[in-house]
């Protein structure tokens, strides 16, 4: 008599959902975290009869000082020759981020820029549980340990030529035409102090007739994206999500670490408040924290927006 033996069903598809997990984890932190790429969109928002405006929009390095594929390729963007470079925050990843940062970003000396701070412009980071996120915007409970953010700073205000903008305004000549320009310290620790920029807004003097006006957060927090359109803001830029870093092919991110809509959580699409509808491009960012390195189905970004007029 002959024996025979089978694997039972369930088995078998539990192997093939190890499998697949396998080779998605083996895709998320080998391959795609790698795998730079410019997003090109256009958005009208300038006033009518305004030239176009090319912003290279850069978000969420988290650089470490060994992460050196990334710090090549942010320095090969300078060969875009962006009219204004927007940087989001959270630069830094390491105590010594700044180190790559510098080796990243020293091609774009001389190019008119802004920034703002995320809380790893401050914030040594920590371990996680990833699967905290699910239950809403991360918290933080314990004393962080800080990042040196003035040298930070001052690499960017005077080695780069970039202006700072938490929780105040400014304006830049561009391109050869005035650009007005607002922004707030990190949303996602409540750092940010909307109640400060109508009088940052008013020291600037009044603008010349048809000077764009651009909203710059590093969290994309529905308060702070309603209160810009209320100052008056033609776009807004942001950061933070890192596009849900891990997101479902055909569907996107399943959490955004802040309130924005999940559908809005990446990319361009358009903000709405009162009577005004405004384009938010909201970048996934080129980095991760350096406990969790990976990314699927959400490539590691830098976003060249150009503004055109509107109608």
């Amino acid at each position: 008599m002959t024996r025979t033996s089978s694997v039972h069903p369930a088995l078998i598809a539990l192997g093939a959902v190890g499998a697949v997990g396998a080779a998605a984890a083996v895709w998320g932190i080998g391959i795609e975290r790698y795998l730079f790429t410019v997003r090109e969109v256009e958005a009208s928002a300038l006033p009518p009869g305004s030239a176009p405006l090319r912003i290279l929009h850069l978000s969420d390095a988290h650089m470490a000082p060994w992460q050196h594929h990334k710090q090549d390729w942010l320095a090969s963007l300078a060969q875009l020759k962006p009219d204004l470079v927007v940087n989001t925050g959270d630069n830094l990843g390491h105590r010594e981020g700044l180190d790559g940062i510098r080796r990243a970003f020293d091609p774009f000396a001389g190019i008119p820029g802004v920034f703002v701070h995320g809380s790893n412009d401050v914030n040594e980071p920590s371990p996680r549980n990833p699967f905290k996120y699910f239950t809403g915007p991360s918290k933080h409970t314990s004393a962080p340990r800080l990042l040196d953010t003035d040298a930070m700073d001052r690499y960017f205000t005077d080695e780069l030529g970039w202006t700072g903008l938490n929780n105040t305004a400014a304006r830049l000549s561009v391109a050869g035409r005035d650009i007005d320009l607002f922004g707030v310290n990190d949303a996602h620790r409540d750092w940010d102090r909307l109640d400060d920029l109508p009088d940052a807004i008013a020291a600037l003097g009044p603008a010349p007739a048809g000077t764009p006006v651009l909203g710059v957060t590093h969290a994309p927090y529905q308060r702070v994206l309603n209160g810009f359109i209320d100052l008056g803001a033609d776009a807004i830029l942001g950061g933070h999500t890192h596009g849900g870093q891990v997101c479902i092919p055909g569907f996107g991110a399943l959490v955004a670490n802040c309130d924005i809509p999940l559908k809005q959580a990446k990319g361009l699409s358009t903000w709405t408040h009162g009577d005004r509808a405004v384009p938010l491009n909201v970048s996934a960012g080129c980095g991760h924290s350096i406990y969790a390195p990976v990314r699927f189905a959400c490539r590691p970004e830098a976003t060249l927006l150009t503004l055109t007029a509107r109608a």
